[in-house]
């Protein structure tokens, strides 16, 4: 070094030239060099404070061959031939303190590292992510030589907390004053932590997290809250929470507004995991003067397997009256889904004949649905839905008005089968009885066969159009059906079978679609049927008891119908628009959609109909021999003549003020559908014009939805109601007709705007996640059931106001029971439901039912709720009804915690 600094003044004095420099320097420097090892046989070791940090030089996931657990020893062959190879090692050490994997952060202020101390201090919006967990606070510390991390918060010159810590890992959510938390061994300490656990919020004064699902809590509290300081809660010293699945806690009791409780349980035991959990069913208490007191819903709740449950629950009165249900259910997903409930009920009430004290009643009811997923067999389908029981069943189920008063049970189970889309076979078995009659049918089965049309001189492969023979299809529709009918009091195996009764019927329609003539459409075709009967009703005078005596005939019978027509149709436009420029109206559109069919039908029925005498005054009705069997009777009489018909609607266009397509005009239907049809006979002798049937179908204003039928009978009527052949137009008053038959139903809904859009619209989205699994009948049935039952549960305070009505009107003119004479039948109905905010925090509503028949509210249930935020108070009120009752109830809004309640009822059964 001496040498080479003597030569570097000889340069700057300028002595020495460069070349001679070089002479000098080159040989030295190689001198150096080989004096050095190639290899490094022992590595330094590395202990210096900047180096020993791992977060100043974060280790980073790579795809290359070396990676961070390899580092100490890399061994790289390089294979030459069979007798030599290159060996490479590095030996690089790790420091102790290094983390196992990265870690990253951020913050919104600043960074501050101490070298000496090993620690980094973020500030201000900061955050730490490591593996599965992510840290957020105002202020975070990490300690390198420990691996502890400290997240505190700060608050500002008001005094507000700001950045308070919160915690994510796994599925463990919290939010703490303060967080001590070991990145290495996941153990930590907090301070004032909430977290919340599905529906619950867990809070402690001080938690300890001692893995990543355990922790331990000092003076901790459970609640469905979610305020900082919830309106209620359940307060205990100690407890231990597993994540996502338990809560166990030692002595514990309810607190309310802060204030707590002198109601002690010697220890709380919280399932918080998600899914299905077998548990006993809690009660609910009731009383009643006619049933005494009783305990509804106790039962047991029991998961079999993950595809299988079952529920049993008990109703249990002191007069000695008791109910169980029995409800297994079952679900797989993509192939099928379905539900049973069986309940038997023993009614022992106080009896309103002095003579005795109760009355006692036994019934029954079996509910089944069963539904098969369309993907799980293309082409089969399956599907069940059975309610069937005793016809008092009904009767008594309590607090229900609108269950006690249907008096219609429906059962049906259905089997199906397509091949390749041209033929269908289905199979099915119904149930209806009459509760009132207590008259039970039942078809044993139904079985109907379908091919679709059939087009014979069709080719299969051709070009251009095709020729107007190709276009003759033939089809086939049949059915047979057996069926059994019988009362449910006299009920007897030799009754069935005297009873029963099948039937069959069989179309064979071919048709064919002409050439369209300009705008009018031509469609010639032939009907074919026929029915098979297995009994006559034969009906006679008594000239003796004077009356009309009947008598079935059994056997084997069958009557046949056809029909050849020939259609045609079209459609004629007409449009108004000689409004103003500045009128909001721009047009007024009609269309008239005609249709005229000539229609001949000889008269094959004409020995399947006779006359009898049904009165004293000799007057004869004419009758068929089919009456009252599976399927009617073909139409009596010939028929050659026109069917017409006349279908309109009317729209309009007018100005919108939100709407801008269309040029900002938007059409409105004023009336969606009216018209009539009718028929007139050629060949006839008498009565040559049929029956008009009228209808309108209507939305008016988007809001009231109006629908009509009704049945015009052209001919006038003697005194005693037989018609007249002569029309009612004829004669000295003018009258197109008397209607016989006929309905009307009007319904709408008023609601105002939802005070929150964007909530609306969540509530709604939930509603319709496809992601959910269908509801079977059975459940829709339950849900409605209980939101019938308690309606002030589900009063929705973001629609301030609503309003539904619907009435319905039908009449039809029939015969008397002893044939003296006719007499129409009326019956009308009016329902409505609604509901209003009296405040911001109470809700009022009403739904009923009146019938205009008996003059009388058949239904009426009013309520009262209260919004509490995590609880809600609801009163219940049914002063109508064949049970009438009263019922108060403050429960949580939780689903978790909706039997834990303050209940009051009250019911009363009426006769």
């Amino acid at each position: 070094m001496a040498i080479f600094a003597h030569y570097l003044l000889m340069i700057e004095r300028g002595k020495n030239s460069l070349k001679i420099f070089f002479t000098w320097f080159l040989p030295l420097l190689i001198i150096i060099t080989v004096s050095n090892a190639a290899n490094y046989h022992r590595a330094p070791v590395f202990r210096k404070t900047l180096t020993s940090f791992a977060d100043t030089v974060p280790v980073k996931p790579s795809t290359d061959t070396i990676l961070p657990d390899s580092l100490r020893s890399i061994t790289d062959t390089i294979p030459v031939d069979s007798t030599f190879q290159f060996i490479d090692t590095i030996d690089v050490p790790l420091s102790k303190d290094t983390l196992d994997s990265p870690v990253s952060y951020s913050a919104s202020d600043s960074m501050v590292l101490s070298v000496p101390d090993k620690k980094i201090t973020l500030y201000s919006q900061a955050n730490v992510k490591k593996d599965d967990m992510d840290l957020s606070a105002d202020s975070i510390e990490f300690d390198q030589s420990t691996n502890m991390l400290v997240a505190t918060f700060r608050r500002d010159s008001t005094g507000q907390m700001i950045g308070k810590p919160k915690m994510i890992q796994a599925e463990s959510n919290m939010e703490s004053d303060f967080i001590r938390f070991n990145m290495k061994t996941q153990k930590g300490i907090t301070q004032n932590t909430i977290t919340q656990q599905g529906e619950i919020y867990i809070q402690g004064a001080r938690v300890k997290k001692i893995s990543v699902t355990d922790f331990y809590a000092f003076r901790g509290q459970f609640t469905t809250c979610n305020l900082d300081t919830p309106h209620f809660a359940f307060r205990t010293k100690k407890l231990k929470l597993v994540n996502q699945k338990v809560a166990v806690s030692g002595p514990i009791h309810p607190e309310f507004e802060g204030v707590p409780i002198p109601i002690y349980i010697p220890f709380g035991f919280f399932p918080i995991s998600s899914g299905r959990h077998s548990g006993f069913l809690p009660p609910q208490f009731t009383a009643s003067e006619q049933f005494g007191l009783g305990l509804q819903g106790l039962g047991y709740y029991k998961v079999l397997n993950d595809n299988f449950d079952v529920t049993f629950r008990s109703d249990i009165y002191t007069y000695g009256g008791w109910a169980t249900y029995f409800t297994p259910s079952y679900f797989k997903r993509y192939r099928y889904r379905g539900g049973m409930n069986f309940t038997l009920q023993k009614t022992k009430i106080l009896s309103n004949d002095p003579k005795e004290e109760f009355t006692s009643t036994q019934t029954f009811n079996v509910t089944w649905t069963h539904s098969v997923d369309s993907k799980a067999r293309p082409g089969t389908s399956f599907s069940a839905n059975v309610n069937a029981g005793s016809t008092k069943f009904n009767q008594f189920v309590v607090n229900n008005p609108v269950r006690n008063f249907s008096n219609q049970l429906n059962s049906s189970i259905n089997y199906s089968k397509t091949w390749n889309g041209k033929y269908n076979l289905s199979t099915s078995v119904n149930h209806n009885q009459n509760n009132n009659t207590g008259l039970v049918n039942l078809n044993l089965p139904t079985v109907a066969f379908t091919a679709n049309t059939i087009y014979p001189f069709q080719k299969k492969d051709f070009v251009g159009q095709p020729k107007w023979y190709e276009k003759l299809g033939i089809g086939l529709n049949s059915n047979v059906s057996n069926q059994v009918s019988f009362y449910d009091s006299l009920f007897s195996f030799s009754r069935l079978l005297d009873t029963m009764i099948w039937g069959a019927q069989h179309n064979i329609p071919i048709q064919m679609a002409l050439p369209p003539m300009g705008p009018i459409q031509i469609a010639p075709g032939i009907s074919y049927g026929e029915r098979w009967y297995s009994r006559k009703l034969i009906r006679s005078w008594n000239p003796t008891a004077k009356k009309v005596d009947t008598v079935f005939e059994k056997g084997f019978f069958t009557a046949r119908d056809i029909s050849f027509g020939i259609s045609t149709s079209t459609a004629l436009f007409g449009t108004y628009n000689k409004f103003g420029p500045k009128s909001n109206l721009r047009a007024i559109r009609h269309v008239i959609r005609p249709t005229v069919s000539f229609n001949y039908k000889p008269d094959l029925a004409k020995s399947d109909y006779y006359r009898v005498q049904v009165d004293s005054f000799n007057r004869q009705s004419n009758f068929s021999y089919y009456d009252g069997n599976i399927y009617p009777e073909y139409s009596q009489g010939r028929f050659g003549g026109v069917s017409f018909g006349i279908d309109n609607n009317v729209e309009m266009k007018v100005r919108s003020k939100t709407d801008t397509t269309e040029g900002g005009f938007k059409k409105v239907r004023l009336i969606d559908g009216f018209g009539i049809s009718g028929g007139y006979n050629l060949m006839a002798d008498s009565f040559n014009l049929s029956n008009m049937n009228l209808y309108l179908r209507s939305t008016l204003l988007e809001k009231i939805n109006i629908t009509a039928n009704a049945s015009l009978d052209p001919y006038q009527l003697d005194n005693a109601g037989y018609r007249v052949n002569k029309y009612a137009w004829e004669g000295d008053k003018f009258s197109l007709g008397h209607i016989v038959s006929g309905n009307v139903a009007i319904s709408t809904t008023f609601k105002s705007k939802a005070k929150d859009e964007k909530k609306q619209k969540e509530q709604d989205a939930l509603g319709q996640d496809e992601n959910l699994p269908p509801m079977t009948m059975e459940e829709q049935m339950a849900q409605l059931q209980y939101v019938r039952q308690n309606p002030a549960e589900f009063a929705d305070f973001n629609i301030p106001w609503s309003v539904n009505l619907s009435y319905s009107l039908n009449f039809s003119r029939r015969f008397k029971r002893d044939y003296s004479g006719f007499e129409t039948q009326v019956n009308s109905n009016l329902s409505w439901n609604g509901d209003f905010n009296l405040t911001q925090r109470w809700k009022m509503g009403m739904n009923g039912y009146y019938d205009f028949k008996t003059s009388s509210i058949q239904t009426l249930t009013m309520y009262i709720s209260r919004e509490m935020h995590c609880w809600q108070l609801s009163i219940n009120v049914t002063p109508v009804g064949l049970y009438r009752s009263f019922n108060i109830t403050i429960n949580p809004k939780s689903g978790l915690l909706r039997d834990l309640r303050i209940n009051r009822t009250r019911f009363f059964y009426g006769q």
